[in-house]
């Protein structure tokens, strides 16, 4: 008894000395994007952004290691496995390709995917609304419809529309049948220039000179990570540019309608607080999405491909590239 009481008293003497127990190890969360532009980094700082403001402080309760493959499938699988062998509580998965080399290798590590066109055709999830397995996530499934409805305020006579894409990425893919379905119901003749490098991304965009109207560019990584030789091909033989991503337009698109992806970082990393804290179980966490969209412009590079913006456009965007 007395044993006891003197544990107890040298116990309180340690806490009013400032000496308290100590902290439990701080959480682990493997980030892995497939390539780095502005879009995909502004979900990775939503996430992080959101975590510290649920409480989650880099250096403090959490740790992120985070991982880039630089576009190359192999080394995202490698990134995956790397994380299981460290045993990280939460895998984030920027973008389809990441998310499902993640899918792949961890089956018990709970993954949350961001900047994903279609789960459920990427076979991440059984559906949106009941995931069933270790994987949920936020979506950014590009409103094809609505732009090109854009395309077609800015550009009521374009009949030949073209696109630059990676058929081996599914997120393109999809959007792309998308815009087939779309350009075809409104008369437009859709045509295709495949890219499966980054390096085949200005020679898919040369190849559409002289046969089209306009050029839109989906939510494609390899093509985004080169958007600069397909923004050099419009300027020069004055062809509009479109984008599927917002921040496509600060590098030389005249406008895009689409997703905020820094918002949907910070909705994935809402949804990674209830899971480290328990409140939810990843296999009921319903896929978000965005349902607000964001409009911007750049003039200057509508002016350099010869196009003026109408007024209806320049009032409603939400920002302006000058």
């Amino acid at each position: 008894m007395k044993k006891a009481f003197a544990l107890a008293v040298g116990f309180c003497v340690l806490l009013c000395a400032g000496f308290a127990p100590a902290a439990d190890k701080p959480v682990t969360v493997g980030i892995s994007q497939i390539v780095e532009h502005p879009a995909l980094d502004a979900a990775r700082k939503g996430f992080i952004d959101e975590l510290a403001a649920t409480g989650y402080v880099e250096g403090k309760n959490i740790e992120f290691d985070y991982k880039n493959a630089q576009n190359n499938r192999p080394v995202s699988g490698q990134i995956a496995r790397k994380f299981v062998g460290d045993k990280v509580d939460l895998i984030l998965a920027i973008s389809t390709p990441s998310a499902q080399d993640a899918a792949a290798a961890a089956k018990e590590i709970p993954i949350l995917f961001a900047a994903v066109t279609d789960p459920v055709s990427a076979g991440l999830v059984k559906s949106l609304d009941a995931p069933g397995g270790n994987v949920s996530g936020t979506m950014d499934k590009s409103p094809v419809a609505a732009q090109l409805d854009l395309i077609l305020e800015i550009l009521p006579n374009v009949k030949r529309l073209g696109t630059v894409y990676n058929p081996g990425e599914t997120n393109s893919a999809v959007s792309v049948n998308e815009l087939q379905q779309e350009a075809d119901t409104r008369g437009i003749e859709l045509i295709k220039a495949s890219a499966t490098s980054s390096s085949a991304v200005r020679p898919a965009g040369e190849s559409l000179v002289g046969k089209v109207d306009a050029i839109h560019v989906p939510t494609d990584n390899t093509v985004v990570l080169a958007l600069e030789s397909v923004v050099k091909v419009a300027q020069d033989n004055k062809i509009p540019l479109f984008a599927a991503d917002v921040d496509s337009v600060a590098r030389g698109a005249i406008a895009a309608l689409a997703v905020d992806y820094y918002k949907l970082g910070r909705q994935t990393g809402a949804m990674a607080a209830k899971v480290l804290e328990k409140k939810a179980r990843i296999s009921e966490l319903p896929v978000e999405y965005q349902k607000e969209l964001q409009l911007h412009i750049n003039p200057g590079q509508a002016e350099k491909m010869g196009v003026t913006l109408p007024d209806s456009v320049l009032k409603r965007a939400a920002k302006v590239i000058r």
